[in-house]
């Protein structure tokens, strides 16, 4: 995949979430990096290398990440899951459209854990 088609699928993606705020991205040669904001201090923060194929998802909320998804050549794909974001549990390959649908379920988790 390279840096326009993953920047759109994830534009694409993240249109479906009706909490999305703003998404800014930088690319600069084979990678792009940005963030999608949130309401309540949220926001998505995620990185794309074309070179290595390595992807980062992070839910990060006052300057800590609180949920995750990576993809890199040592680790493969693995999930920070919410609560334990320190966690690496391995997963099965993943698509743009799934992270998005996890990332979903972990901001459905993190707004009911904040009251």
């Amino acid at each position: 995949m390279d840096v326009v088609t993953f920047v759109s699928e994830l534009l694409n993606s993240l249109a479906s979430l009706e909490t999305v705020q703003d998404v800014t991205s930088h690319a600069e040669g084979p990678t792009v990096r940005g963030r999608a904001q949130f309401s309540g201090g949220l926001f998505l923060a995620f990185y794309y290398n074309q070179a290595t194929g390595t992807q980062a998802f992070a839910l990060v909320r006052n300057e800590q990440r609180i949920w995750g998804i990576d993809y890199d050549n040592l680790r493969g794909w693995h999930e920070h899951p919410l609560g334990q974001s320190e966690l690496h549990a391995v997963l099965e390959e993943q698509t743009i459209v799934s992270v998005v649908q996890r990332l979903k379920d972990a901001l459905s988790g993190s707004m009911s854990a904040d009251g």
